[in-house]
């Protein structure tokens, strides 16, 4: 379930919340599954026993965890707004999402997201946080001299994937300008870390990645 509202976007599938700006935001994962029942049975309410079901299965838990809970999702939701909050009190009864909810338009489906390395070596890229960098436990290896540890990162989320440099010694390049900030990657970017010259591509489901490489 993938769905939009007010300034956030909810992927239940990659468990990602993101902000206006696409950005991660981080809450507990039993705030996540709180937040995926009330968003799905929206608008009706979720009374606190079905809420201690689908979310505690099989655990003992109290309505004073479920309150906690839920207003750590209205703190990181910003729902102030007593006279129209996103998360509605039942009182004696439960919980109501009463935010819109919009399930964005699907296209060709599923981006899938790659880089090239110095021309033939492709890593595909995963949702959420990918480092670069001479740490073995990067998603983009480059075991290379003038390399950094950490050098730079590509955050790929539902509808955007940037790229931004990690304070790396010798510092990323993106089409030719050096990165003195995040910034959004398009098809066929070029990006040089060090020596090596990566480039970016981007396919959708139904296009085969056999053909998929640099241009």
């Amino acid at each position: 379930m993938i769905a939009r509202f007010a300034t956030f976007t909810f992927d239940s599938d990659q468990r990602l919340l993101l902000d206006r700006d696409q950005q991660v935001i981080h809450v507990t994962p039993k705030a996540f599954e709180l937040l995926a029942v009330l968003i799905e049975a929206a608008p009706r309410v979720v009374t606190k026993v079905e809420l201690h079901e689908r979310v505690w299965a099989g655990t003992f838990v109290t309505d004073t965890t479920l309150a906690s809970v839920v207003k750590e999702l209205r703190r990181v939701l910003g729902d102030r707004e007593l006279s129209r909050p996103l998360i509605r009190t039942s009182h004696g009864i439960g919980y109501a999402f009463t935010g819109i909810a919009l399930a964005p338009q699907h296209g060709r489906g599923a981006a899938q997201h790659w880089v090239f390395i110095a021309g033939d070596h492709r890593v595909q890229l995963r949702t959420g946080e990918n480092l670069i960098g001479r740490d073995p436990e990067s998603a983009v290896w480059l075991d290379v001299r003038g390399v950094s540890r950490r050098h730079a990162r590509i955050i790929v989320s539902p509808s955007a994937v940037q790229i931004e440099d990690l304070g790396s010694k010798n510092g990323t390049v993106l089409r030719g300008a050096p990165l003195t900030a995040a910034a959004a990657l398009r098809d066929k970017d070029t990006i040089r870390i060090g020596p090596i010259v990566l480039q970016y591509r981007i396919s959708h489901a139904g296009i085969s990645t056999d053909t998929l490489g640099p241009t």
